[in-house]
């Protein structure tokens, strides 16, 4: 029992300097620019294996400098809600499991019916993964986690967006988000996704172009290769629309 009883003790400390950690670490964050995230680390360490590390683009630009049609076409597209929620949406979190589950569903009757016509699986797509993360959660997602899927990995995900909500402004957590989202194999940040996708400085950016990269962002390595996507097109119309209407922080 006092074994027990110690390695419990010892568990709540670890737990307990764990948070300490992230606390000290999202601070700091309000004074001091991320120079990178674990995101960003875990793909250059691929690309540096590949001999590809050179291909990386990343410039920091402040918040007053950061184009407004940019500010609101991610929100638009990516958290409507930001200005007014506290880092999760738990309806749009029940949602995205629900659309999850019928996606789930539907991709089970696929392959049964593939399998008893005798058709080959391997061709047909698999079950389509809705998310309901805020930014504030795909901030907290690719600062400090990268790669491992697990329920205390995304409960710690949990504790680290209600901290980046707590200990930093709407208008830090946008201007990080923004600065090390990625927008492409290597491209990180409005400057580079600027320059890389319409030769430009982000400041000059139209509003249908920020509404472009905008729609990238659930996939930008998939839509990098597919520029002339009408998806791409059509949907950037749709949140070009909408950002009039957007709050910014």
């Amino acid at each position: 029992m006092r074994f027990l009883l110690r390695g419990l003790a010892l568990a709540c400390v670890l737990v307990l300097a764990l948070q300490l950690y992230f606390v000290a670490r999202i601070a700091a964050m309000a004074l001091v620019d991320p120079s990178s995230t674990a995101f960003q680390r875990s793909v250059a360490a691929r690309l540096a294996l590949a001999g590809e590390l050179g291909r990386w683009r990343q410039d920091w630009v402040d918040y007053a400098d950061l184009p407004t049609a940019l500010k609101r076409a991610v929100i638009a597209s990516e958290d409507a809600s930001f200005v007014s929620h506290h880092g999760v949406e738990w309806e749009a979190i029940r949602g995205a499991w629900q659309r999850n589950a019928r996606a789930e569903a539907q991709w089970s009757r696929r392959l049964e019916q593939a399998e008893a016509r005798g058709r080959a699986v391997d061709g047909l797509p698999g079950a389509k993964v809705v998310g309901g993360s805020t930014i504030t959660q795909q901030l907290a997602k690719n600062l400090f986690f990268a790669g491992e899927r697990s329920l205390p990995r995304k409960a710690q995900e949990l504790v680290v967006t209600l901290l980046l909500e707590a200990l930093l402004s709407k208008q830090r957590i946008l201007e990080i988000y923004l600065n090390q989202v990625e927008w492409g194999e290597g491209i990180y940040g409005a400057e580079a996704a600027a320059q890389h996708y319409f030769h430009k400085p982000a400041a000059r950016l139209s509003a249908y172009e920020a509404a472009r990269l905008a729609v990238m962002l659930p996939r930008p390595r998939y839509f990098e290769r597919l520029p002339q996507s009408p998806y791409l097109s059509q949907r950037a119309g749709v949140i070009a629309a909408r950002m009039g209407a957007v709050a910014l922080p």
